[in-house]
């Protein structure tokens, strides 16, 4: 049985045990499910999939129906977390909450689960405005909202700050010779407010792993969100990720994405400006090997006039892995004044790496500021050739150029230890020491 089947199959056993939540829940599952079953999952025909396959990670027979696992402790996951700060954290082992690694609170902000703001009261009227509101009818949306069970519910009140960042970790342990793992998160920013957080899947097992997730982020009038995605796992593991954000006026929201691992990476990433006076900001690194693949997928939708958007990407790719940039700017008739920036630079260090660019803008307006571009070369003989003239040995000297390409990135990053922490997730890929921070 092919997984789209099986997964169609298994909706009424997944409906059976916690489909009794709440009617309108259901009415979503159901539709969704239908969705699903009429899209189905994407495939190369689609000139959003032009380059990426899903072949190879769909072919295994997964499960997709976890249990609790309290096996796991704190040691066994120290690694995967910003440890040296104080953090709310949010930890899900196979998909479950695992309460004894977690820290939540509803002291002034939410920070708590998805499964509880779904058939809760409290949360009703948030749930109810906010929950699948921005996620486009995609077939691998559609199936995330089907079986949406678990993930983060984020709620910062209006003219709040959380005082501390917030990481959401997802930790598969490889109980399952297969595991299709479906996260759902929901953070609503209100006015005034501000937030930090950090997320992280991460495969504990060398055992195949599919994660498909779903976050939906709103920002409302001038409200602060900064996001950070460390995507690290194992050749074993692989991610879509789709993240969709809508933001009110005089907002200001950034998504930093460190993608150094996996076999399969698919960001979509989405923002929708609503209002004026709106800053998106989107970065990312990308640093792989052997056969890993990574796919950025961006869209920054200009509605209202008098906003910005820069989007900054670096790439740098060896051995046989693949590379794809598809990042698209659309800027409607009523957006003038807008000023949006697109920059996709990457290096190949082997003949055998591969990037496909595809920076795209969509201009409706004619008082508008943009611009986009892309570069694809090898690191420069004359500056690597400069550093071992000084005496710095061949692979120290490119670990240094390669720093230097990704700086601009690493610079916005707010959250210093998450910055020291990149820096030295690079540096061990790399293969180098590097006695600075950038």
């Amino acid at each position: 049985m092919e997984l789209k089947d099986k997964l169609v199959s298994s909706f009424l056993a997944f409906e059976e045990e916690f489909g009794g939540e709440n009617d309108d829940l259901h009415n979503i599952r159901n539709q969704a499910i239908q969705d699903f079953e009429r899209i189905g999952f994407p495939a190369k025909k689609e000139e959003a999939w032009k380059y990426t396959s899903l072949n190879s990670v769909l072919k295994h027979d997964y499960s997709f129906f976890p249990k609790k696992d309290d096996s796991l402790e704190y040691r066994d996951i120290k690694d995967y977390l910003i440890d040296n700060i104080d953090t709310y954290d949010l930890v899900f082992v196979d998909g479950v909450y695992s309460s004894h690694l977690s820290q939540t609170t509803h002291d002034k902000i939410d920070v708590c689960l998805m499964s509880s703001a779904l058939c809760k009261a409290p949360y009703k009227a948030v749930v109810d405005n906010y929950f699948n509101k921005i996620a486009p009818k995609t077939g691998l949306n559609a199936l995330n909202t089907a079986f949406t069970r678990e993930g983060a519910y984020i709620h910062i009140q209006k003219n709040k700050m959380a005082d501390k960042p917030i990481q959401i970790i997802n930790l598969s342990t490889g109980k399952e010779s297969a595991m299709l793992l479906q996260p759902r998160n929901l953070i609503v920013v209100d006015e005034n407010s501000h937030v930090q957080i950090i997320e992280r899947h991460q495969s504990l097992t060398d055992r195949p792993v599919l994660t498909n997730s779903v976050t939906e982020i709103f920002a409302a009038k001038r409200a602060i969100v900064d996001y950070y995605k460390i995507q690290n796992d194992s050749t074993s593991a692989s991610l879509i990720d789709n993240t969709f954000i809508e933001q009110q006026s005089e907002s200001f929201c950034s998504v930093h994405t460190f993608s150094l691992g996996g076999k399969l990476t698919r960001n979509n990433l989405n923002f929708y400006q609503k209002g004026e006076h709106i800053d998106s900001t989107l970065k990312g690194v990308t640093l792989i090997e052997g056969k890993q693949h990574v796919d950025h997928n961006t869209l920054v939708h200009h509605i209202e006039p008098n906003c910005e958007s820069h989007q900054d990407y670096k790439g740098i790719f060896d051995g046989n892995s693949t590379g794809v940039f598809n990042g698209s700017v659309v800027v409607e008739k009523e957006a003038q004044k807008t000023n949006a920036y697109q920059s996709n630079n990457n290096v190949l260090l082997t003949d055998k790496a591969t990037i496909n660019s595809k920076p795209q803008l969509e201009i409706f307006a004619d008082d508008v500021k943009c611009s986009h571009g892309c570069t694809i070369g090898q690191l420069d003989e004359d500056a690597l050739f400069y550093l071992r003239s000084r005496g710095i040995p061949k692979r120290e000297a490119q670990g240094l150029m390669m720093y230097a390409f990704a700086n601009n990135v690493l610079e916005s990053v707010k959250i210093p230890e998450l910055k020291k922490r990149i820096n030295k997730l690079i540096a061990e890929k790399l293969g180098v020491e590097v006695g600075f921070s950038l």
